[in-house]
């Protein structure tokens, strides 16, 4: 059985009486991500992909800037236990960056329950500049291109997808979780290791909505255009106007929203 669902006894009841069934439900366990075996936070997530999801989480929370930052990986006994060992120069900050967090869970809804200020949310970057343009049609193949990539979804109809897209409208990888958040990590993540970062060819989808975090995300991957099957939040909105993001919403039904920089379509 696959660790991404469960199987539970349920009551199954429609307009012809109730009848006993098995339900497959898409699975939540905490991960708990150490940094030099100190904790520094535990996210709900659904199991898989723990090592990208890790590196990808600590990425957007610019603990790590490069691949280089990242001196190995360790799993230990538990298997919701992630350690991350750092660089020199990232091990030499450590204090500060534990200090900069309090020590809450991070839930399968919320991307930044960690952080103590508002001015913690701001990257100090320049915004993204439109380097090539993709047409509406291509941009309407993508949902269900992802979608025939949700096997866990298939089988549950209870987990986020996101993937990222060349463009051209190819998929190159994608991800699964209990939280949209969660997912665009475990894609930051396996990139950053794979040494792809920044993604300035990239374009991301997400099913559900897309917010802040998202979009946050997205920019300091280098991803240039964000499309979600669901709406945008506003300060989803404000944040891809000011970081140069094209931002889409609807994407479904042969249509959608573009929200922010559409100097990207053609």
């Amino acid at each position: 059985m696959s660790d991404a669902f469960q199987p539970f006894d349920v009551v199954r009841v429609d307009d012809r009486g109730a009848t006993s069934a098995v339900d497959h439900v898409a699975a939540e366990q905490p991960l708990e991500v150490r940094l030099e075996g100190h904790p520094f936070s535990v996210i709900m997530r659904t199991p898989g992909a723990d090592e990208d999801l890790a590196i990808g989480f600590l990425f957007s929370e610019s603990v790590i800037l490069r691949p280089g930052d990242v001196r190995r990986v360790e799993t230990t006994d538990s298997p919701n236990v992630i350690n991350v060992r750092l660089s020199r120069d990232r091990a030499d900050i450590l204090p500060e960056l534990l200090g900069q967090r309090r020590q809450v869970v991070t839930n399968s809804s919320c991307g930044m329950c960690g952080r103590r200020t508002l001015e913690s949310l701001d990257v100090n970057a320049p915004p993204l500049m439109a380097h090539w343009t993709v047409t509406s049609e291509m941009i309407l193949s993508l949902p269900p291109t992802l979608r025939a990539a949700q096997p866990t979804f298939s089988e549950t109809g209870g987990l986020h997808a996101a993937g990222l897209f060349d463009t051209k409208g190819h998929l190159e990888l994608s991800a699964e979780d209990v939280g949209r958040h969660n997912a665009v990590d475990k894609l930051l993540g396996r990139m950053l290791l794979n040494k792809r970062m920044p993604l300035d060819d990239s374009l991301l989808l997400v099913s559900g909505r897309s917010s802040f975090e998202i979009v946050q995300k997205a920019f300091l991957g280098g991803i240039g255009l964000v499309g979600a099957v669901s709406a945008p939040s506003s300060l989803a909105i404000e944040l891809a106007r000011r970081t140069g993001i094209t931002l889409l919403g609807f994407v479904r039904d042969g249509r959608f929203n573009v929200y922010s920089h559409h100097e990207r379509l053609s």
